[in-house]
């Protein structure tokens, strides 16, 4: 016989009217809210003044979001959004990419360095990435609130069945639940975490943001490696994804592992005299 876990987590905390409150949107807060705390304890380690701080959280948050929303909408679906741009506005009916996420906060952190703290864009960077683990850990379990973006079919004794019809059985429709499934959500959320410590034990205990791109770099090749290796347990996200040796998520991905293999071997490369 089977085991699996029949997975009915409610993806709403509470409902205001007609809009619901998700535990997805909870965890995208506290994760952001962990991040700054962290940085702001690097901050201190560095003596950096206060206002730069802020200006941080600012610069991250906006261009992590609208980052995120456009990258699902054009990396994903193009033709639809660019032909209904206003649904691009509606962010509460989900959609959103880690890849456009991670481009939209290299574009803020470029303008971060010259407006504010005048330091690299890398210096930047490896404070940024210390705590970036953490919070898409938890975004990931959002996603697993939600009962969304998970694997293919498994006989594995930790496979999930998930609502299929998470809208109608959240409005009181019996669920359709899917066959057991890889629960790629806790695979990439543990990797992620794993991540995180990493970093952290690079930044506090090694003090490797002294090799400017360093911790930057092991980031993207952990993050975005793991999730190039996931991906291929995971369904399609849209249609013009099957068939493909390597879907959208994967070859977003290695540009970004490309770029980390560069800036670790820029950290360790002997310096010039």
């Amino acid at each position: 016989m089977v085991n699996y876990i029949t997975w009915t987590f409610d993806p709403a905390i509470f409902t205001i009217g007609s809009r619901e409150i998700r535990w997805y949107a909870l965890m995208f807060i506290i994760g952001f809210m962990i991040g700054i705390w962290i940085v702001g304890k690097m901050w201190k380690q560095e003596k950096l003044p206060e206002k730069w701080l802020e200006s941080l959280g600012y610069y991250t948050f906006f261009g992590m979001l609208i980052g995120a929303r456009l990258g699902h909408c054009l990396f994903y679906n193009p033709g639809y959004y660019l032909a209904n741009p206003i649904e691009i506005l509606k962010m509460w009916e989900g959609g959103l990419a880690s890849h456009g996420g991670t481009l939209g906060i290299i574009i803020a952190i470029y303008f971060y360095s010259r407006r504010v703290s005048h330091h690299t864009m890398l210096w930047a960077f490896d404070k940024l990435v210390v705590p970036t683990g953490l919070v898409a850990a938890l975004i990931r379990l959002g996603n697993l609130f939600n009962h969304e973006i998970y694997g293919h079919p498994t006989d594995l004794p930790w496979g999930f069945r998930f609502v299929r019809n998470l809208h109608a059985w959240m409005n009181g429709a019996e669920p359709i639940f899917t066959v057991p499934c890889h629960p790629t959500q806790l695979y990439e959320a543990i990797c992620y975490l794993l991540t995180f410590a990493l970093c952290m034990w690079l930044y506090f205990r090694k003090e490797a943001w002294k090799k400017e791109g360093l911790i930057f770099g092991i980031f993207m090749i952990c993050i975005f490696g793991s999730r190039i290796l996931i991906e291929f347990l995971k369904n399609v996200q849209e249609d013009f994804e099957v068939g493909m040796t390597l879907n959208m998520g994967q070859w977003l991905s290695v540009p970004f592992v490309l770029a980390g293999i560069y800036f670790i071997w820029r950290a360790l490369r002997p310096k010039k005299l």
